[in-house]
This record gives structure tokens, C-alpha cells and sequence, in this order.
């Protein structure tokens, strides 16, 4: 996945987050609902902008950021721990 399409990804997410918010304040999701998507949404955004960084890192060093892989969202969520 390059750069344009990584980003492409995120704001994908960061829109299918913003329209759960409104369908939760319009009264279409409960709020367990809500709270489960939305807990999904913000490990798959962590996972695309690790993902996004170390391509960077990688490229400002000369390599190649095409061999980065995605980390586990588990492995990415555990890094404030």
C-alpha cells in the first residue's frame, strides 16, 4: 500500500467515524454500538498512521518504504502500555 492510498484509508476512517457520531446523536445507534465501532475504528486508524510513519522513516533513510509492513493492531495499541 503506498502513501496516497494509506492516506486515502485514513480518511476514509476518520469520515466513517464522523458519520457514526451523528447517526449516535441522531438516535440511530445505541450507545454500545457506537462504542464498539468506534473502538474498532480507532485501532484501524492507529495501525494506517504507525503504518504511515515508518514508511516515512524508512524513505528518509534511503530505503525502501514499500517493503514496511502493517504491525499487529494489537502490537500498535500496546505502545502506550
Amino acid at each position: 500500500m503506498d502513501d496516497r492510498t494509506l492516506l486515502a484509508r485514513i480518511q476514509e476512517l476518520v469520515d466513517e467515524e464522523h458519520e457514526l457520531r451523528g447517526r449516535f446523536a441522531a438516535g440511530q445507534l445505541s450507545a454500545d454500538e457506537e462504542h464498539a465501532r468506534l473502538g474498532a475504528l480507532e485501532e484501524a486508524l492507529d495501525q494506517c498512521w504507525d503504518l504511515l510513519r515508518r514508511r516515512r522513516a524508512v524513505r528518509d533513510v534511503g530505503g525502501d518504504p514499500d517493503a514496511v509492513q502493517p504491525r499487529p493492531t494489537g502490537e500498535v495499541e500496546s505502545y502506550l502500555q
